[in-house]
């Protein structure tokens, strides 16, 4: 690595140390466990970068060695929303180094093609599940090397911003598996011409989590998820109701998990109860805290499934939810209202209509009414190069979480 990547990135990790170890990071910090505990003061707001970071990062990099070029923007990447959107996104004092491994649904690679932009299609495997129900094979699974990146992580800023090995989330979503290698339309299809197969297909997808699951366990590969690790779909693990240390091993039923069916969403919530529920059910129980949810509105199957799950911390309340039932469910529990506002006021137009967002937050709270909010801003693919609408769109949710919201 030439030297003046190598100082590029040290002066990047000591302005990431400095954010990480100061008393407004803190701060931040206990406010986020005590919000996931249920105890908090105040929602919390995050957005995620991810799906715009691209546009963001643009003309920022300065690294020539590919390498460098990875950590620069992984650096950078961490400093964003802080700098720029003033959200409550954590910044920390390492740089989190996670066991990689990987989980391949029953064997089968999955194919997609892709067209300019964002759009993408995935090529079936299966058509008729009855004919190609002997292409299923025992999944995949193990873990991954990754000592060298880990390596060149400790030889550039090591001594600044060490690598850390942290706990990571479980993550399952079967249902989305089976429309990677199957289409929507053959999957509904399939519950209603081969429902025993149907069943009997999730019921292997959910033995082979749980078992790579337990593979991860013997390997392990699991620590603590009481910090500002990852939850799927743009959340923290910070809690006290989690074990932060243990004198054996970490299992699965001490760390935070993640589920969402959104490929469902287009069946009847008797049909879900049916042919779905109970294999999520069987995979949300190794468990320690649940977040569930994604895009799907959730409140068709809150009474008959969702509501049964004992571990339920943060349920996703998406733009297409009946925000108003769901906060009816949820008012007094200690659940998260876990709100995702539409991404239509950040990526469509490149101005920001102030006062429909407003409206839009305001009636999240109102609707909310005694129940823990979060927000998060998923799923906005452009911000038309301004980071200052970001910013002012964070600004506005506190203002008007300030004036409306009602524990």
């Amino acid at each position: 690595m030439e030297q003046k990547d190598r100082e590029i990135l040290r002066e990047l990790a000591k302005k990431q140390k400095e954010i990480a170890l100061s008393p407004k990071m803190q701060e931040l910090r206990d406010q986020w466990r005590a919000h996931n505990d249920c105890k908090g003061q105040r929602p919390m707001v995050t957005v995620e970068l991810g799906t715009f970071q691209e546009e963001v990062m643009e003309g920022r990099l300065c690294c020539e060695d590919p390498q460098a070029r990875r950590l620069e923007e992984l650096l950078r990447s961490n400093l964003i929303n802080y700098e720029y959107f003033g959200d409550d996104t954590v910044v920390d004092p390492f740089l989190s180094t996670p066991v990689r491994s990987y989980f391949k649904p029953f064997g089968i690679d999955v194919k997609i093609e892709h067209s300019q932009g964002l759009g993408h299609h995935f090529v079936p495997v299966l058509h008729d599940l009855e004919e190609d129900y002997s292409k299923l094979k025992k999944s995949d699974m193990g873990i991954r090397d990754d000592s060298q990146w880990v390596n060149f992580i400790e030889d550039a800023v090591g001594n600044i911003l060490p690598p850390k090995r942290t706990g990571f989330s479980l993550y399952a979503v079967p249902t989305q598996d089976i429309v990677h290698i199957m289409s929507m339309e053959d999957m509904y299809l399939a519950m209603y011409d081969s429902p025993e197969l149907f069943k009997e297909m999730l019921e292997r997808l959910s033995d082979d989590y749980l078992e790579y699951f337990k593979m991860l366990e013997k390997a392990g590969a699991f620590r603590s998820t009481v910090d500002s690790e990852w939850v799927g779909q743009g959340t923290y693990s910070f809690t006290s109701d989690l074990p932060a240390e243990k004198e054996g091993p970490f299992t699965s039923k001490d760390i935070w998990g993640f589920m969402d069916s959104q490929e469902t969403s287009g069946i009847s919530p008797e049909m879900f109860r049916e042919f779905v529920f109970p294999y999520y059910e069987k995979i949300s129980r190794c468990y320690g805290l649940l977040s569930y949810g994604c895009c799907e509105p959730v409140n068709p199957i809150w009474e008959s499934c969702l509501s049964t799950l004992p571990n339920l911390r943060k349920v996703s309340i998406s733009p297409w939810c009946d925000e108003e039932y769901m906060g009816q469910q949820l008012s007094g529990k200690k659940i998260i209202y876990h709100r995702k506002p539409s991404p239509n006021f950040l990526g469509v137009g490149e101005g920001l209509d102030e006062e429909e967002v407003r409206k839009h937050i305001r009636r999240t709270l109102l609707a909310a009414k005694g129940c823990h909010i979060e927000f998060t801003q998923r799923d906005v693919y452009t911000i038309h190069h301004d980071l200052n609408k970001v910013r002012r769109f964070v600004e506005l949710i506190r203002q008007e979480c300030e004036n409306h919201y009602c524990p």
